[in-house]
């Protein structure tokens, strides 16, 4: 049985949870219109054979009309799902918590899929046909050549570029598509309107006065945002601005589009589809793997239903040996903060003081969340643009550099 961490936090602090019950919000519409969509989609894309679409057509109906079971497959995370679950079953998928409700979906859809069980569809990705689309060389391999062919000579500069492209990278997310029109490369004075927060000056003194000797970088999405990660990452190492870089990914298919270790060798593959500058890239993040500067890791917490303040002991001692931290995409700032209902003006620094490293978030807005925005801000940009904060147009580069 996987361990239930406690809280590195006094859980009575938290503001209420954002729920699939709150009205008009953006948590309720994913639960009763995008995830049911995105089942549908999984179901119609992939040649299941007629057990599992039987199952599949269980789960679709158990989200639009039913009430949540635990799971009931024989599994080593079984029971550790039904304790965390507890608490939620039998009632609808539309009056739970949000984060929770999309987390156990995705571990549904693998109990259905079979994904555990020993058998042909044992370790098969249900995602993975979204997944492909992204690495033909006219999808993400051609927008990391544009990326690297348009890069300027002066090293703080390229820094920014990159970093910018890595956050911006995030729009790219498969189960929500969209902000993907908006793109992703663009220099960062054309998005600085909707850059909220942007601690990209202090982050590059941070990296230039002490250089890292150990970074992780907790990805999020495969595909065009993960090349701008590696593309970053290759940066920072280039630069001697880290001695090592490590991504930590999902052990399994989690959010459709979030990376595994097997998604990171496929990019690193399809770099060879893109121009000369994307081809190089791939020969040195080779280089770098095979010399250990680049590393690659997972933990099982990263494809559950817990927040980042119960990260378990050997995950915690890990990431606390890390120089920096950075975290990437909505659903990761949804976990630092407890997808919780905080006041826009909340302090990030202080709100995850429990991390054990210096950190920065690189998030574009899916969520109805955030915190340290300037007094009024957040009713300026309601009266602006009412979608503001879940039509991944904005986005922060958000870091609390010092350790807690």
């Amino acid at each position: 049985m996987l361990p239930l961490p406690p809280f590195r936090i006094d859980p009575t602090l938290l503001p209420p949870p954002i729920m699939t019950s709150d009205p008009g919000s953006f948590a309720h519409y994913t639960l009763k219109v995008r995830v049911p969509a995105i089942l549908r989609e999984t179901i119609e894309l992939n040649a299941f054979p007629p057990a599992i679409q039987a199952d599949l057509e269980v789960l679709h109906a158990e989200l639009t009309g039913g009430k949540v079971r635990g799971l009931c497959e024989n599994t080593s995370d079984r029971l550790f799902w039904n304790q965390v679950s507890a608490p939620y079953i039998g009632r609808s998928w539309l009056e739970v918590p949000w984060y929770w409700a999309e987390a156990f979906f995705y571990r549904r859809v693998l109990e259905a899929t079979r994904y555990f069980q020993p058998g042909p569809w044992q370790g098969f990705d249900p995602y993975a046909v979204k997944k492909q689309a992204e690495w033909e060389p006219n999808a993400a391999p051609a927008t990391v050549t544009a990326l690297l062919d348009s890069l300027p000579p002066d090293t703080e500069e390229r820094f920014y570029r990159l970093l910018h492209a890595s956050l911006w990278g995030n729009r790219a997310d498969l189960s929500y598509a969209v902000a993907a029109h908006l793109g992703s490369t663009a220099p960062p004075h054309t998005e600085q309107s909707n850059l909220l927060i942007d601690d990209s000056a202090a982050l590059f003194r941070f990296l230039r006065l002490r250089p890292c000797r150990r970074i992780a970088l907790i990805a999020d999405n495969a595909g065009t945002e993960l090349l701008m990660d590696l593309a970053l990452s290759d940066f920072l190492l280039a630069e001697g601005l880290a001695q090592e870089v490590t991504f930590h990914l999902k052990p399994q298919p989690f959010f459709v589009s979030d990376a595994m270790v097997q998604d990171v060798i496929a990019g690193m593959a399809a770099l060879k589809q893109g121009g000369p500058a994307a081809q190089a890239l791939g020969q040195r993040l080779t280089g770098y793997l095979a010399n250990e500067r680049l590393r690659l890791a997972t933990h099982w917490l990263y494809a559950t239903s817990l927040f980042y303040f119960q990260l378990p002991d050997d995950l915690y001692t890990e990431l606390a040996a890390m120089d920096l931290v950075v975290v990437k995409g909505d659903a990761n700032y949804r976990r630092l903060l407890g997808d919780a209902h905080w006041p826009p003006m909340a302090d990030f620094g202080q709100l995850t003081a429990y991390f054990p490293a210096p950190l920065v978030a690189l998030r574009t807005f899916k969520s109805e969340l955030v915190v340290g925005l300037r007094p009024g801000q957040a009713e300026q940009l309601q009266a602006e643009d009412p979608e503001w904060l879940v039509n991944g147009r904005r986005g922060v580069i958000q870091a609390r550099l010092e350790r807690v």
